[in-house]
């Protein structure tokens, strides 16, 4: 029965792993995938605009 306990917290830690790669590839997409994007591309734009005037390239 020893190796019954000792087997039993990685089986289920495995479980649980398996269960939450399961849940992050399911949530990649979807109808949210154009609103997470759209918000990625904004941060981006953001930080690219702040970069440029914070440092004017010279021409």
């Amino acid at each position: 029965m020893d190796y019954v306990s000792a087997l039993v917290p990685p089986v289920v830690m495995a479980v649980f792993f398996i269960a939450l790669i399961v849940i992050i590839v399911k949530s990649q997409g979807g109808p949210n995938k154009t609103k997470e994007d759209a918000a990625v591309d904004a941060t981006f734009a953001r930080a690219e605009s702040a970069k440029q005037t914070a440092r004017p390239e010279n021409v």
